[in-house]
C-alpha cells in the first residue's frame, strides 16, 4: 500500500505521467469541463472534497512552477485567495476567468472537487523536481 498522502489512483497516475509544463486544474463543483480534456472527478457532496483539501494532497506528489488564478477569485473569494495565497506557490499569473477557461483547454485534465466557493479554480503547471 502507498505510504504518501494522495491514495487517490487516477491521480497518482496522473501526476507521474505529467512533464514539464504540463497543466492540470483542480476545480470548484460548477467549472465547465472543455472538450476533449480528460476528468477526474472527486466531487461527493458540496464542499466535500474542498478545493484546498485536495491542492495540498496534490501538492505532496506534483512539482510545481507556476499556478495560475482568474483575477476573479480576489474579488469575489477573498478567503480563498488568501489561503491559496498562503501557500507560496511559485509563478503566479492571474487572468480573467474568461481567459482562464480557454487556457484550460491544453490542461492534461480536470479535477473537479466539491468545492462552491466563486472562482475557486486554480491550474497547476508542472515543473522539474531535479
Amino acid at each position: 500500500m502507498k505510504k504518501t498522502l494522495l491514495l487517490n489512483i487516477a491521480l497518482s497516475q496522473l501526476i507521474a505521467s505529467l512533464g514539464h509544463g504540463d497543466a492540470i486544474v483542480i476545480s470548484d463543483v460548477g467549472f465547465p469541463v472543455p472538450p476533449g480534456v480528460p476528468l477526474i472527478d472527486l466531487a461527493l457532496t458540496r464542499g466535500i472534497p474542498g478545493l484546498l483539501d485536495t491542492l495540498q494532497a496534490i501538492l505532496t506528489e506534483m512539482q510545481v512552477e507556476q499556478h495560475v488564478l482568474a483575477s476573479e477569485l480576489a474579488l469575489h473569494s477573498p478567503d480563498m485567495a488568501s489561503a491559496i495565497a498562503a501557500l507560496e506557490l511559485p509563478g503566479r499569473l492571474t487572468m480573467s476567468h474568461a481567459d482562464f477557461k480557454q487556457h484550460t483547454r491544453s490542461a492534461r485534465a480536470i479535477v473537479r472537487t466539491g468545492e462552491c466557493t466563486p472562482f475557486a479554480n486554480i491550474v497547476l503547471v508542472a515543473g522539474v523536481a531535479f
